[in-house]
């Protein structure tokens, strides 16, 4: 494989522990695409949430919306609804979620920064036959489910902001991808039920998901994953990037557009898990 000529480029690097909840993670790279599409820096984040189930907007049309998340808060999922469109996914600490962040002059089309992060992942995988085509069955289908030998491991999305760009992906490293696949399953049968929809929502099939480590027979954790993300893009970890103080702001007001945006659903919730916002 030839090695894509973004990836020796400088990456910063925003670690985990940078982003404890979810509305911190899309509100971080909400304010990254600010920062990139000004000065046209390069950002590389890696985040883990557990246990959460993240919403799209079409989740939040459920016709029984709330007896899926009552569903969800029994089997001992969180959740929350993101700021982008698409279907639901489950997080946990087998779950490794990455964001390449940059100005869209690096990535002027939507399939360019699929295929950069399908390029990326391909070169952390040693070359491993990863193919990029919907799998139906799976929940959060798309036209860049990644897979092999027919059964998804990843999903990649992607968020525009002026002239930022943030490619994420969602790849599933340990455990039972079919269990994982299960929890969205039973959620939509609770929260959609036999009701007629205008929006087509999955019917899930757990067979044709699974984990890196069932497919690679592995033995990899989440930290291992993000390790040989980290070697490929040659960053240090030892020196990660923070956010400016002119930044600072903006990034606390995406996280509160967020607080706002699950209102609905999180009623108090989030009160106390953000008093200060």
């Amino acid at each position: 494989m030839t090695m894509n000529d973004l990836f020796a480029e400088r990456w910063d690097y925003i670690p985990p522990g940078e982003t404890v909840h979810p509305y911190q993670s899309f509100a971080m790279d909400d304010v990254l695409q600010e920062v990139v599409g000004g000065d046209g820096s390069f950002k590389f984040r890696a985040w883990v949430h557990h246990p959460f189930i993240i919403l799209g907007l079409h989740d939040a049309r459920l016709p029984h919306l709330q007896d899926g998340l009552d569903h969800l808060t029994s089997t001992g999922y969180d959740y929350i609804i993101r700021n982008s469109g698409g279907l639901g996914v489950v997080l946990d600490d087998g779950v490794l979620n990455i964001s390449l962040i940059m100005n869209k002059k690096h990535s002027p089309t939507i399939d360019a920064g699929y295929e950069l992060m399908l390029d990326l992942i391909r070169h952390v995988l040693d070359g491993a036959d990863v193919e990029a085509y919907e799998i139906h069955g799976s929940y959060c289908p798309g036209s860049y489910d990644l897979s092999m030998d027919g059964r998804k491991f990843a999903g990649i999305s992607q968020r525009r902001i002026r002239d930022g760009v943030a490619v994420q992906v969602y790849l599933c490293i340990t455990g039972s991808g079919a269990e994982r696949a299960e929890v969205m399953r039973e959620f939509y049968g609770h929260a959609k039920k036999d009701a007629e929809t205008k929006f087509d929502y999955p019917d899930i099939n757990p067979r044709v998901m699974a984990s890196l480590n069932e497919l690679l027979g592995k033995s990899w954790t989440a930290d291992d994953l993000l390790e040989k993300f980290l070697n490929v893009l040659n960053i240090d970890p030892e020196t990660p990037y923070t956010l400016s103080g002119e930044f600072d702001g903006r990034y606390k007001e995406y996280i509160r557009r967020m607080i706002r945006r699950n209102e609905d659903i999180r009623h108090a919730l989030d009160a106390k898990i953000f008093p200060t916002l």
